[in-house]
């Protein structure tokens, strides 16, 4: 008896250090090959086995997913998530969007990507975002930690300018980084800012957001090391233009202003979109100061 309890004290410790769940089912299968066995590839045909089992669907199609991410088969990924989320359950979607945003960004969709992110935006001012709740449990790094809405909501928003920002949609992407910082300021996002207003010629104020987040009035994350160093490149950068800016360019006032208005017609379109056919900045401006912390 001791013998066999010591055997099966061991099978669960096994299970704990590999983190892989107990039993001999399609999806206990994926998990023990994915991790154990490092064999991806047998991986996913037992998750696929899963899927079709009803095998745990939630966890194997996000897992299978993943695997997939890892061995560079992005768009693989996304139409398989595309193809059966339907099976899963309500609590699995927002799980899914985050994985499918993720993928959209690795494969440039940038287009998938904004409009993900708007319907995450849209999920929060529902209250339907966490699950109903006003935290949720993240992790990182192997550490877990909770999530406020309101710095999950300047998160989305930052990813958003930052998809705008790659399209060349500078104004939409001020526009929506500053509403970012408003809700919730960090280092890293105004670094991103400030390379927004740099690449629209507007270096004096790239420059004073810089200086905040080098003279630290910003929070940073663990990786204020790799933020500042950002930082002070970016801050060279602008100093930089702002030199050969004193330098005759060449234009006239004339000349100026109509670029600048060429400028503004063509980036008022997705500047609109957000104001007015999503209306996601204009609810963030009258729910921010409810948002729970």
């Amino acid at each position: 008896m001791e013998g066999g309890s010591r055997r099966g004290e061991r099978k669960e410790y096994f299970h704990v250090i590999h983190k892989v769940p107990v039993g001999d089912s399609p999806y206990v299968r994926a998990k023990h090959l994915q991790l154990v066995d490092k064999d991806l590839d047998a991986s996913i045909v037992w998750f696929w086995k899963a899927i079709n089992n009803g095998d745990r669907v939630d966890s194997a199609l996000k897992d299978m997913a993943l695997v997939m991410k890892q061995q560079n088969r992005p768009e693989e990924a996304i139409e398989a998530i595309k193809s059966f989320r339907h099976l899963c359950s309500k609590y699995a979607q927002e799980s899914l969007d985050n994985v499918l945003i993720d993928l959209c960004k690795k494969c440039g969709m940038i287009e998938e990507q904004i409009e993900l992110l708007k319907k995450k935006l849209k999920l929060i001012f529902t209250g339907e975002a966490f699950n109903g709740k006003t935290t949720k449990t993240a992790r990182s790094h192997g550490k877990k930690f909770q999530v406020s809405i309101a710095q999950e909501t300047s998160r989305v928003l930052g990813n958003l300018g930052w998809a705008y920002m790659q399209q060349g949609k500078c104004r939409a992407s001020e526009a929506v980084y500053l509403k970012a910082q408003m809700i919730d300021a960090d280092a890293n996002k105004a670094c991103n800012l400030s390379l927004c207003l740099i690449k629209q010629g507007r270096f004096e104020e790239a420059r004073s957001v810089l200086l905040d987040v080098l003279k630290g009035r910003l929070p940073a994350s663990s990786t204020d090391g790799k933020i500042m160093r950002r930082a002070a490149e970016l801050l060279h950068e602008t100093e930089l233009h702002s030199r050969l800016g004193g330098q005759n360019s060449g234009k006239n006032m004339e000349e100026e202003v109509m670029e600048r208005i060429s400028v503004l017609i063509n980036e008022w379109a997705p500047l609109e979109s957000i104001f007015d056919h999503s209306a996601i900045i204009e609810e963030i401006s009258h729910q921010s100061d409810g948002i729970a912390c």
